[in-house]
């Protein structure tokens, strides 16, 4: 079970499960807000909701304590993050109303903060039903969204991989559903600068609402470079750039038996010293705290996914982004050629 602990960055969060047919793993949420992303099988995910105050402790009698759990503490990976400056002065609007789709009340469970719930009063029970996909070239997949000082249990019948993203945050927002209907899919960029972008919790407010966690699937046909031109988002500067850490989670398709690989480059930029070139395979993440990063290159042959997680200190939920000033010429090529073929790998419209 590869694990990016907190303590590698400041804002953003990543725990990838790999869970065995009825293994289960404990989740405390924490001062973070958290997706539930399957990349692969489906899974139930069971959420505790407490009132923020006091903070809350793990529910004696839920199982958190259980021999059989894989809810060790995360390792911990040192990424080097510049934690200076903080950035935005303007506040999120208030979300919106929420419909609670795809969840099911637990039975004989208190409903609402005030609900008398198994761990007793200020707790309420939820179960998310989530369909999953067969892997991450075959769909998008639906979510779930579960706000921090809470709880969570991830069980998967079938088992599969699953990806929990997360971002530090002040906000407590409902726990809710996201329906793979609902994620727009996206095509940028052109001629082999072609990708498929799955804004699932995209920011903005047409995206999915999160206090500060932005997150979205970049699907890259091989031998193409995706995220190019290299850009960054590591300082402040209002309407044209945010400042955001970002995690890059990486799984690349195989040819036969050969496993796949492609390369990821981060840059140095004026904000910090991130200097990286690195072969990634299924499993590896990059972890990015400042930079100027791409291009993200699919190897020939090996179609590229990669989860990006984005957070950072800015009140405002925003993803702007400042093209390396030697590279940003590429984009003006674009109108001129056509979009990979071979995209998309699916539409949302496919899960209808």
């Amino acid at each position: 079970m590869p694990v990016v602990s907190e303590w590698g960055m400041e804002w953003t969060r990543l725990v990838v499960l790999d869970l065995a047919p009825g293994e289960a793993y404990a989740h405390p949420s924490g001062e973070s807000e958290w997706i539930v992303l399957p990349l692969s099988g489906p899974c139930r995910v069971r959420c505790w909701d407490f009132a923020p105050d006091p903070a809350p402790q793990a529910p004696a009698g839920l199982g958190f304590d259980r021999p059989g759990y894989s809810g060790a503490a995360p390792s911990e990976a040192d990424a080097g993050a510049d934690r200076a400056g903080v950035g935005g002065d303007q506040p999120d609007p208030a979300p919106p109303a929420f419909e609670a789709r795809g969840l099911e009340q637990g039975p004989g469970v208190g409903k609402g903060r005030g609900g008398e719930g198994p761990a007793g009063p200020g707790t309420a029970l939820l179960t998310f039903e989530l369909h999953g996909r067969a892997g991450v070239f075959d769909g998008v997949s639906d979510f779930a969204y579960l706000p921090r000082d809470g709880h969570a249990e991830v069980t998967s019948a079938e088992g599969g991989r699953f990806a929990l993203l997360g971002a530090r945050c002040e906000r407590r927002l409902p726990a809710r559903y996201g329906a793979a209907a609902d994620v727009a899919v996206e095509l940028r960029g052109a001629g082999q600068c072609s990708r498929q972008v799955n804004n699932f919790a995209a920011a903005g407010r047409d995206g999915f609402p999160c206090d500060r966690l932005i997150a979205v699937e970049v699907l890259t046909p091989g031998g193409n470079w995706s995220s190019y031109p290299p850009h960054k988002h590591d300082e402040h500067h209002p309407g044209t750039e945010s400042r955001l850490e970002e995690i890059y989670y990486f799984e690349i398709a195989p040819h036969g038996d050969t496993p796949g690989l492609g390369y990821q480059r981060v840059t140095p930029s004026p904000a910090g010293k991130t200097d990286i070139l690195t072969e990634v395979r299924t499993g590896d993440a990059v972890l990015i705290p400042d930079g100027w990063h791409g291009p993200s290159i699919a190897a020939p042959g090996h179609d590229m996914y990669y989860l990006n997680v984005m957070a950072g200190p800015g009140a405002t939920r925003e993803w702007l982004i400042r093209d390396h000033p030697d590279h940003g010429w590429i984009r003006e090529t674009w109108p001129g050629q056509e979009i990979d073929p071979r995209l998309p790998f699916h539409r949302a419209e496919d899960h209808r």
